[in-house]
């Protein structure tokens, strides 16, 4: 999925048994070794997996603790050969479940979760009243992630998870007809990000000094939570249509529903050409074309 778990995950290894990345290889899931691993979801995967990760290393550890501390200057793989020779157990299992504090769903009482992430953003759009088109100027982003595991990673993540979420609120219209055809099956007429509609001066800041004792090595899970910042886009393309209909007098609320495509943006920038089009009234006595879900 592209989060860049297992080159965290390799990260906390190698920071437990104080070796070189080149020893560790993260293998691929199977139920033959762990039958109740569980997905990726939630961003909570470096959390779970991370802490597992720790505990199973931090016994490997104590194990050959005595290998090492003979000589120091040992290498690796003198130590593990060491131990292998001698018939040390080189295996180990980690296992851990969050604490929910006691949570009770029932009457909603104590946590549900150990920890919330947070962050804030800001956009800048321009939009073309004429056409309902738009460009994305500039997004900064600010981040609690902790004390973060890899940053660049973390930034990745954080990109990624915007661009995505702008994609639900301003690009991706799913239409089907009255009898229920899927009418955008394909990339010619469902829209999703493209090159063009990243930000053009992208920045994301982590937040510094901020950690949170709750999670393996007081890192946090960053993988949904800056999906929300991309309301700052749709939000962006909604002021800036306010602009323009106040240019023509019209300054009292309106409403501009998600995903705000061109046409929306177009009719809702009220000039003499938009009201050359049917009244609302008419329109209930048409038949769409369309059902948009």
């Amino acid at each position: 999925m592209g989060q860049g778990l297992h080159t965290k995950m390799v990260q906390i290894a190698t920071r437990v048994l104080d070796i070189p990345e080149m020893y560790v290889r993260v293998a691929d899931t199977t139920t033959n070794c762990v039958p109740n691993s569980p997905p990726t979801a939630g961003s909570m995967g470096s959390d779970l997996v991370g802490m597992a990760v720790l505990i199973a290393c931090e016994e490997l550890k104590s194990r050959l603790a005595p290998y090492r501390n003979d000589d120091p200057n040992k290498q690796w793989k003198d130590v593990v050969t060491t131990a292998i020779m001698d018939r040390e157990c080189m295996s180990a299992v980690g296992h851990y479940k969050v604490d929910t504090h006691g949570m009770d769903w029932s009457k909603t009482i104590n946590k549900p979760f150990p920890y919330y992430s947070f962050g804030a953003a800001c956009t800048e759009v321009e939009i073309d009243c004429l056409t309902g088109d738009h460009q994305v100027l500039r997004t900064d982003i600010v981040m609690d992630v902790g004390h973060s595991l890899n940053p660049a990673i973390d930034v990745g993540q954080i990109e990624g998870a915007f661009v995505q979420s702008y994609g639900m609120l301003v690009l991706e219209q799913y239409k089907v007809t009255g009898q229920g055809k899927l009418l955008t099956n394909g990339p010619g007429n469902y829209k999703i990000p493209a090159f063009s509609n990243i930000p053009h001066n992208f920045n994301v800041t982590l937040l510094k000094n901020k950690g949170n004792p709750k999670a393996v090595y007081s890192s946090k899970g960053i993988g949904e939570p800056p999906q929300c910042l991309a309301i700052s886009a749709f939000l962006a393309i909604k002021s800036a249509i306010s602009a323009a209909r106040s240019d023509t007098g019209h300054t009292g609320h309106f409403q501009l529903d998600s995903p705000a495509t061109p046409d929306k943006i177009r009719m809702a920038c009220i000039d003499q050409f938009s009201q050359q089009f049917l009244t609302d009234d008419a329109k209930d006595k048409m038949k769409p074309w369309f059902v948009q879900l």
